[in-house]
């Protein structure tokens, strides 16, 4: 079986891509990032081609956007285009495969020629149905006061031509599989496979404090996070000495929605590396992602296998990850209130806190890491090119 993939970026198709190569799958992998990002993704050059030449200046140019202050209606252009361009170019370029594995918005073009040529088309979504996602995301910001962002309606009319193209539809959790069904897919043609987790870069490197309990979010520090009912649930929870740690970049929104917050206890720390993520996950008791659309957070295994009782929305891949009230807690969205209740279960009851914690660990080294989400992709691939 020859498997080729395209990707805008890097995302978990790399770990895909290393998976595939090990097993002998993999024919090449077409990417818009330069080698010199992708080199540390352990994948052999010689089966990587890159489309850089719009995607590594736009990366660049966002770097330094608040003093350019390029409209965001320009911005998204530039993406349109990006993607467009890309597409186009891998479409030119690809060799024959039994199966294309493209992300999502990526591959529309690409996996019209593959699939001319005989061999099969999977689209490879990491969140929820695109027009679920801008629906939800849309009523989240105006509860808020704020303007959502409106998905590129050019890009959502190419995501769903690509969902009708595929042969399998690849999504990472059981909400975004549901997603799916409710906007008409059938259910069928979408595939769970939840992502797996670098266990060699998070474990444990340290013990949560015992006069301190530790609260933590990793993350874009954003409203589709659910950082309101974060921050509402850790001021219900009562306990003399407590703190919550916001960990990644902050939205503009909610930039702007933290002025008018009380955030007694609250640090907001900023992006940091894979190995101080771990040390802050090694030193949290609880890691909270009350997310309100989010296809897999791949922070809660990270937290899991640090040590950390993950609290986790119904809209996240937790449901898929661990079960509840085991090794972590999943709560509905928008609820602040149950959110603060299984914190202050976990930090008045300190045995329950450390057999979840232990409970936590084990699971996640029974998921095998990338291993077993890589067989079983593989597993759907081959009965999809064999069909």
């Amino acid at each position: 079986m020859h498997v080729i993939q395209s990707v805008s970026g890097v995302f978990w198709q790399f770990d895909l891509a290393r998976e595939l190569e090990s097993r002998g799958y993999l024919k090449r992998i077409y990417s818009s990032f330069p080698w010199r990002r992708l080199r540390r993704e352990g994948v052999s050059k010689e089966l990587v081609r890159t489309f850089p030449w719009i995607h590594a200046p736009w990366i660049v140019i966002n770097r330094y956007n608040r003093y350019l202050h390029i409209p965001r209606h320009i911005n998204g252009q530039i993406a349109h285009a990006n993607i467009r361009l890309f597409d186009s170019w891998v479409a030119s370029q690809i060799e024959e495969c039994d199966a294309l594995v493209g992300l999502s918005g990526s591959a529309l073009n690409t996996g019209q020629v593959v699939k001319s040529r005989g061999g099969k088309h999977v689209c490879d979504r990491g969140s929820s149905h695109i027009r679920y996602q801008d629906a939800i995301l849309n009523e989240e910001y105006a509860k808020w006061g704020f303007p959502f962002a409106t998905i590129d309606p050019r890009v959502i009319a190419r995501e769903e031509m690509e969902y009708q193209q595929a042969d399998a539809i690849f999504v990472p959790s059981g909400f975004a599989h549901r997603s799916f069904v409710e906007m008409g897919v059938a259910a069928d043609k979408v595939k769970v496979i939840p992502y797996g987790v670098r266990l060699e870069r998070f474990q444990r490197t340290g013990e949560p404090p015992k006069d301190l309990f530790n609260v933590m979010f990793a993350g874009t520090v954003s409203l589709r996070k659910g950082i309101p009912y974060l921050l509402e649930a850790f001021r219900m929870f009562r306990h003399p000495r407590k703190r919550l740690r916001l960990a990644g970049p902050v939205e503009a929104e909610t930039r702007s929605f933290l002025k008018n917050q009380k955030l007694d206890g609250v640090e907001i720390l900023g992006r940091m590396s894979q190995p101080k993520l771990a040390e802050y996950m090694s030193t949290s008791h609880v890691l909270a992602l009350p997310s309100i659309e989010d296809g897999f957070g791949l922070v809660m295994a990270q937290a899991m296998a640090c040590g950390a009782v993950v609290i986790s929305s119904e809209n996240t891949g937790g449901p898929d990850l661990y079960r509840n009230r085991s090794e972590g807690f999943i709560v509905p969205i928008r609820s602040a209130a149950a959110i603060a209740q299984n914190l202050q279960e976990l930090a008045d009851d300190q045995a329950l806190h450390q057999r979840m914690s232990e409970a936590a660990m084990e699971r996640v080294k029974q998921l095998g890491g990338w291993h077993d989400y890589g067989e079983k992709c593989a597993n759907h691939l081959k009965q999809l090119t064999q069909a």
